[in-house]
């Protein structure tokens, strides 16, 4: 028998409450959408949908370089600014269109961006000139600003935890469904009834994407309207640039972009010339590919749960240095080997280090995610850019140099991240 303290033994006895003790409360239960939980399902398909949407019309003109080149009688350097027009254009954007985001709404601003942008995509076919053809994609580009921030910034709040990494992946799986099915169908329409015909298939398809998108996205339940101040935007702003992870981070998904949009931008003029001389159809269905992104991006969580966020960077890192040094072959298959690689490494590295930005931010998160994503397209620009100027002056060889050193960049930073992690635990353990 225990020794008597005067309480009570009897079976439901209630103890009593002392005056300093607060009562307990059990916790409320998470209401943030799961796996299998009401509404995840529409949700993931709803942003899956956007992200098609954004990736198809980022890169309409992509797989069309050569035509483009052919029919403004221009080079590939020239010709590529169809594309690092768009990418600047959501880069410079990005984080105006992550403040709206802040004060009106995630899905409303993303609602608003595919509208213009699938409406300025109907009137790409009709640009008269170059230049008039770059400008459009300069407004779409910037239109397709209000969708990757806002996406990521409502998927932390509207997703549990532990299911975010997931839900990010798909919606970068999105993104490389769009970037395929974009390049792909241009390919082969482009070689029966030319570019503008492809582009204009494209903003079609963008328009069907972008209204069920609005017809299955949940609305948010756990969002709160911020201010549209300038004073406390830069002071967010100020805050994650600051912050030595998110800054990694940043850097992370500019360089391996950079690889991503010099390798893409080119790849259509090395498949053209000899020894391959492939038609526009056949090159088209080589961005195929791309569904090895959707896999290698959608199970991204489960490579962090296996080797940590940053032993999947080193994989992811390694993986695209392997596929550049594969791509130099003069065999097709190895080339394709080559991009399979790059392929796969560039879409587990971008959806560690997007995921990794939101888990970060503990505030202001629609600016974290767009700081990411302007320096991720800046790096797209940047790739697309120099990669066509390396391969205008060296050949496929002088855009692998480039790839490799961005490569190079990425393992670089996450070492730096790992002694600093290090460094952190010794000080926690002294």
């Amino acid at each position: 028998m225990p020794a008597s303290t005067e309480a009570s033994t009897r079976v439901g006895a209630v103890s009593p409450v002392s005056a300093t003790e607060a009562p307990y409360v059990p916790d409320a239960p998470d209401s943030r959408m799961a796996p299998g939980g009401p509404g995840y399902r529409r949700m993931s398909f709803a942003l899956f949908l956007a992200g098609v949407a954004t990736f198809a019309l980022l890169y309409s003109t992509q797989a069309l370089l050569p035509l483009i080149s052919g029919e403004f009688g221009v080079a590939a350097s020239e010709a590529s600014w169809t594309v690092a027009a768009a990418t600047g254009g959501l880069a410079l954007f990005v984080l105006p269109m992550s403040a709206l985001s802040e004060r009106f709404g995630r899905r409303t601003i993303m609602t608003a961006s595919l509208a213009v942008a699938v409406t300025v995509g109907l009137l790409v076919p009709f640009a008269p000139s170059l230049p008039a053809l770059v400008a459009l994609r300069a407004v779409q580009g910037a239109a397709l600003a209000g969708l990757p921030a806002s996406a990521t910034a409502y998927l932390a709040e509207e997703v549990r935890p532990k299911a975010l990494v997931t839900a990010i992946g798909l919606f970068v799986a999105g993104n490389s469904v769009g970037g395929m099915s974009g390049r792909v169908i241009t390919g082969w329409v482009a070689q029966e009834w030319g570019w503008r015909v492809a582009v204009g298939v494209i903003g079609a398809l963008a328009v069907a994407c972008a209204v069920a998108f609005r017809l299955l996205l949940p609305a948010p339940r756990h969002f709160t309207a911020g201010s549209l101040r300038p004073r406390v935007l830069l002071g967010t702003v100020r805050a994650h640039l600051s912050n030595p992870l998110l800054c990694r981070l940043y850097a992370i998904g500019a360089l391996f972009m950079t690889v991503f949009g010099g390798v893409y931008t080119v790849i259509g003029y090395r498949l053209t010339e000899a020894p391959f001389s492939l038609p526009q159809g056949i090159i088209g269905s080589i961005f195929l590919i791309y569904l090895v992104g959707t896999v290698s991006a959608s199970t991204a969580g489960r490579l962090v749960g296996r080797l940590g966020r940053r032993g999947a960077l080193y994989a992811a890192g390694g993986t695209t240095a392997t596929g550049l040094a594969l791509s130099l072959a003069g065999s097709l298959p190895l080339v394709l080997l080559g991009l399979v690689l790059i392929t796969g490494g560039f879409f587990a590295g971008h959806a560690v280090a997007s995921s990794a930005v939101s888990k970060t931010a503990t505030h202001g998160r629609a600016q974290a995610s767009a700081l990411y994503q302007s320096a991720y397209y800046i790096g797209s620009s940047a790739g697309s850019t120099v990669g066509a100027l390396a391969f205008h002056a060296g050949g496929w060889a002088g855009t692998v140099g480039v790839g490799l050193l961005a490569v190079l960049g990425v393992v670089s930073i996450t070492v730096l991240g790992t002694r600093a992690a290090r460094a952190q635990q010794r000080l926690a353990t002294a």
